[in-house]
């Protein structure tokens, strides 16, 4: 979902490189493919040690919805499959443009973000769905007890990064718990904690793996409510792993590899979460992560069962890293009809993107 920014100094926030994705690339990303995408990253080089050369660009800072990827490296898995892969940072016009004018070989998004840049001329897809439900969540501090529900929003001030997206989440979640569905808004500059401590706005959107997490073990408190509850429909967070369609066309063996090895990666990070928690705080250091903090937020990752049912994984009755595309068609529904979708000119888009045609299951065995 691309409609909240995290800059924390405890916990990076990790919806920043979805408004970076959707409001700063867009003239980038169509001027460049005006001229026609090089895809350089699919020729895939091999490095003296006979490995091939891949290119994976985070969304945001390090955090748990990365994890698989490093522990995937960490464990050798991607060496295993003859990858030496890169784990670079997210690059200033967003990780969605740099794989789709091949700038990176893959990275960290979602199914919403596919289907956005996907109207505006895009050719990316997900091959890997990590996240399964949503996490969004939609806060005022506890301290502010005049919010009670979300019809209690109305009327109050919205701290946003400006997308229509989240207008229509919040408009719905207000209108579904009685209220008229009015709010005014602030653009966020740095910190939505920030923001809303300093009385400039009301509530704000968080993550329940993240920035819930942070809430619990530092403060401030939140008092939250969660989409599902107040008639957003489908799923849309699900976060997972991108490339380009070209890559998928011209390289299928190196995309099937890098898929199951991340694959393994996340599966490893659900199993084991205090070990997985480590190994990011080891690979991220720049993230200063602390491990307790990244243990609390596996251990809701787990609780909450984010990335599936454990007990339908180990029956084979769901297969890790299986793409929701009817729970992301249910929610691309719901933001066409709420007028929301734009294309690269601006204008309205009526009819939603097919969640089917921007997804693919066919890497994962």
């Amino acid at each position: 979902m691309s409609i909240f920014s995290r800059h924390d100094a405890t916990a990076h926030t990790h919806i920043v490189g979805k408004i970076i994705a959707l409001f700063s690339a867009i003239a980038m990303l169509f001027s460049v493919t005006a001229c026609g995408q090089s895809n350089d990253s699919t020729k895939a080089t091999t490095g003296g040690n006979g490995l091939k050369k891949v290119t994976f660009m985070l969304s945001w800072a390090p955090d748990t919805n990365h994890i698989g990827v490093y522990v995937a490296k960490n464990k050798g898995y991607f060496k295993q499959a003859g990858l030496d892969v890169d784990i670079v940072a997210v690059a200033q016009a967003g990780a969605e443009q740099a794989v789709n004018n091949g700038m990176a070989d893959f990275a960290l998004s979602n199914l919403t973000n596919v289907g956005t840049y996907t109207l505006k001329g895009a050719k990316i897809k997900q091959v890997l769905q990590v996240q399964q439900k949503p996490s969004a969540i939609w806060c005022s501090l506890a301290s502010n007890t005049s919010i009670k529900s979300p019809k209690d929003f109305d009327g109050k001030t919205f701290a946003t990064f400006g997308s229509n997206e989240s207008d229509a989440v919040i408009r719905r979640m207000i209108q579904t718990d009685g209220g008229k569905g009015t709010f005014d808004k602030v653009t966020v500059g740095t910190s939505t904690f920030q923001t809303l401590s300093s009385g400039k706005a009301d509530f704000g959107g968080f993550y329940a793996t993240w920035e819930g997490v942070q809430a619990d073990m530092y403060g401030p408190k939140l008092n939250c409510f969660t989409e599902p509850d107040y008639g957003v429909p489908g799923n849309a967070d699900t976060i997972g792993i991108i490339t380009n369609t070209k890559t998928i066309s011209s390289n299928p063996d190196l995309v099937r590899k890098f898929t199951q090895a991340t694959k393994k990666g996340y599966e490893y990070a659900y199993s084991h979460p205090d070990d997985a928690a480590e190994i990011l705080v080891k690979e991220a250091p720049d993230a200063n992560l602390k491990p307790a903090f990244v243990k609390k937020s596996m251990k809701t990752i787990v609780d909450g069962q984010y990335w599936g049912d454990p007990a339908k994984i180990n029956d084979g009755s769901f297969v890790f890293g299986t793409n929701d595309t009817k729970g992301a068609q249910r929610y691309f529904d719901f933001i066409a009809e709420e007028n929301a979708y734009t294309d690269s000119h601006g204008k309205v888009v009526h009819t939603a993107p097919q969640a089917k045609d921007l997804a693919t299951d066919e890497f994962l065995k």
